[in-house]
């Protein structure tokens, strides 16, 4: 099971949700699982939110947690009205896989 989650303002998020940072302008969502921590790092610039680099250890990898870190971090920023700049390629590939989120894209 993911842990638990937080917002960047700090309430409690979906269960199994990424974690989130509080309120900081460069951070980390993050999840948890059996001791190993993956996560999406991201840099918040007014109404844009940079999604740079996400990192999954091996014993992770597989289970579907890059996905969860992206889409946490694509609702997040349509939940508080912001665009994302990706950079990040798994996040890329998520939104490819996923055009729902293709409007939140910064163009």
């Amino acid at each position: 099971m993911f842990g638990r989650s937080k917002s960047p303002q700090g309430s409690d998020a979906r269960a199994l949700s990424a974690r989130k940072p509080e309120q900081v302008t460069n951070g980390r969502f993050e999840i948890e699982q059996h001791g190993h921590v993956a996560y999406l790092e991201y840099n918040l610039a007014g109404k844009v939110l940079q999604l740079i680099h996400s990192e999954v250890p091996e014993a992770l990898r597989g289970r579907g947690v890059a996905a969860e870190l992206a889409k946490s971090a694509l609702d997040w920023a349509r939940e508080n009205g912001v665009k994302v700049d990706v950079i990040c390629p798994s996040v890329a590939a998520y939104i490819e896989k996923h055009p729902q989120y293709a409007d939140l894209v910064l163009h």
